[in-house]
């Protein structure tokens, strides 16, 4: 009995310590957790560099821009007409998006499915539009088949035919999609602060027009707009990727060295009207309430005017934005993170040819509406006043860093990267400097960007949702809120009510 016993205290032993042992890969598994409960500061970045942009500019007029980068065969070509939205007369909102939207839908000698085929024959893609200070038509296609991308890149930009049956079916779709936008308290709001921030002037309207304004865009005014801005003097031309500079600029002079420069002049230019709009459209700021009854929550939008892209104080402005927006930005991080009044909460500042919007957002619970048009406006003034330590500006800024990177992975991001700095007249040399710039940004640098350039006190504020649940808390802390009913909403006037 007596060795019985000691084998089985032996034995007892001997499974504790194996137990032991046996913990010991989960114990330093919990010790490493743990250790990385606070994520390792953001590692300097490195610098990529860029090959620089070569350019020649056609008899006719036309830039081209060549960047070469062999890595991968693929080439992205993109032809950008120096204008877009602000250009659409003034209740033909819509009328820039949708003549650069045709231009794939057919010309002279290929229809629209004619087009489609024969760039997915070629394992390519070709795609057209327009935004704020530009039209594009692009195409992404093997280096080896380029030619053949070219030839139908330079037959839909230059003629097109704008066929009555797609200009038709195009504005069914412009209808739907808004119809449904329309719906949406966070669109309805962007589109007011468009108003609100920019009154009459171009950037005032909706990019891709109104119900109205679409339904009354005809063929007459797609053609005119084609044909007063979709010229080589008014256009660039870049060419990115798998292809040596020389055969490049032999590639635009055969597809585009016969396009013809019209004896008129370009119209005259409306940036003049958009800059005095931006500097004065809203010298007392609004409070404009969109009552949607039977809205499920309230989007909440703060917004004033911004800065230009060609700035001197770029690179602080966006860095001030990264700072306030993103999950890890001080909008998310109060709003949603801190007091769980929404989904989410971001900013955004637009930075085209002229002043450009910033804009401060979220949606939330109709009864929070009011509380959290205060705590948007509350972290500009804070961005301004309050401390910014590294430990919070160091990840915004690799955060920058990061998308740039990313943007620049392809043929038809590097395109896009260079086609802005062309369209607004920069160095290219900014690309490489990029990273530096950014880096360069203090916390000094953001809080004086964001007391003179995001100052609280100049901001608009916008709520769309159901007025009865947030407008008697609005009314205390703001005067003179105008209400407008969704029914009386006209996003064609600057005064955004319907005439009665």
């Amino acid at each position: 009995m007596t060795f019985s016993k000691e084998l089985s205290r032996l034995t007892f032993k001997l499974l504790v310590v194996a137990c032991l042992f046996a913990l010991l890969p989960f114990t330093a598994t919990a010790q490493e957790a743990t250790a990385q409960a606070t994520p390792p500061p953001p590692a300097a970045p490195r610098n990529v560099p860029i090959p620089k942009p070569t350019e020649r500019t056609l008899p006719n007029g036309l830039r081209v821009v060549v960047v070469e980068r062999s890595n991968v065969p693929l080439v992205s070509a993109a032809l950008m007409i120096k204008n877009g939205g602000e250009v659409d007369p003034l209740q033909l909102a819509g009328l820039a998006d949708m003549t650069a939207s045709l231009l794939t839908k057919g010309t002279n000698t290929r229809t629209a499915p004619q087009i489609a085929e024969a760039i997915e024959a070629l394992g390519g893609s070709i795609e057209s539009g327009a935004r704020w200070d530009a039209s594009t038509a692009s195409v992404n296609v093997m280096s080896s088949r380029l030619n053949n991308a070219m030839e139908i890149l330079a037959d839909v930009v230059r003629h097109p035919t704008f066929k009555d049956d797609e200009i038709e079916r195009l504005r069914e779709q412009y209808q739907d999609a808004l119809k449904v936008t329309l719906e949406e308290p966070g669109s309805i709001a962007r589109f007011v602060a468009s108003r609100v921030v920019f009154g009459e002037a171009p950037y005032g309207h909706p990019l891709s027009g109104t119900p109205q304004s679409i339904a009354g865009i005809k063929r007459a005014d797609i053609v005119k707009l084609h044909a007063a801005y979709y010229r080589p003097d008014n256009a660039i031309l870049v060419i990115g990727g798998d292809i040596a500079a020389a055969d490049a600029f032999k590639t635009a002079e055969r597809f585009f060295g016969d396009w013809q420069k019209p004896a008129a002049p370009l119209p005259a230019s409306s940036a003049k009207a958009t800059v005095t709009a931006a500097a004065g459209a809203s010298v007392q700021p609004r409070i404009v309430v969109i009552d949607k009854p039977d809205a499920g929550q309230a989007a909440v939008l703060v917004a004033r005017t911004g800065i230009r892209r060609t700035d001197p104080e770029f690179f602080r402005g966006i860095v001030a934005n990264s700072v306030l927006s993103g999950y890890s930005g001080r909008l998310n991080q109060e709003i949603r993170i801190k007091r769980g009044l929404s989904y989410g909460a971001r900013s955004a500042l637009e930075t085209r040819r002229e002043t450009g919007p910033f804009t401060a957002e979220a949606q939330t619970k109709n009864e929070s509406g009011a509380v959290v048009a205060g705590l948007l406006l509350g972290e500009l003034a804070r961005l301004a006043n309050g401390e910014l330590p590294d430990a919070e500006l160091l990840p915004r800024k690799a955060v920058l860093i990061g998308g740039f990177a990313r943007n620049l992975e392809t043929a038809s991001g590097l395109v896009s990267q260079v086609a802005s700095l062309a369209l607004q007249g920069l160095s290219f040399d900014e690309i490489n400097n990029y990273i530096n710039n950014v880096q360069s940004i203090t916390a000094k640098d953001v809080q004086g960007f964001a007391g003179t350039r995001l100052d609280a006190k100049a901001a608009n504020v916008i709520i769309v949702g159901d007025a009865k649940k947030f407008l008697p808390e609005l009314q205390k802390q703001y005067k003179n809120v105008e209400v407008i009913p969704v029914a009386e909403l006209d996003l064609n006037l600057a005064q955004l009510r319907k005439p009665k």
